[in-house]
């Protein structure tokens, strides 16, 4: 099945390209913040603890600790 192979590498290619993309604009939309401010503005955006960890070079449990304190704020709002 080459047909087969063929489209796998090729979606492979496309969400590693989407991935890049993914991290380009994160660092453009929150590049002048802090490593907090950020973890918060990619966790409002919707993104996974290890997806925000991978773009700010970081630990999961890092951003889950920088983003706790958000889950808090909303609670209380």
């Amino acid at each position: 099945m080459p047909h087969s192979d063929n489209t796998e590498r090729l979606l492979r290619d496309l969400i590693d390209k989407i991935e890049v993309l993914t991290k380009v604009v994160s660092i453009q939309v929150a590049g002048d913040k802090s490593t907090t401010e950020r973890a918060r503005v990619l966790k409002m955006a919707g993104l996974d603890n290890q997806t925000i960890a991978d773009i700010l070079n970081t630990s999961p449990a890092t951003i889950r600790t920088l983003t706790s304190n958000l889950r808090g704020r909303r609670r209380r709002e």
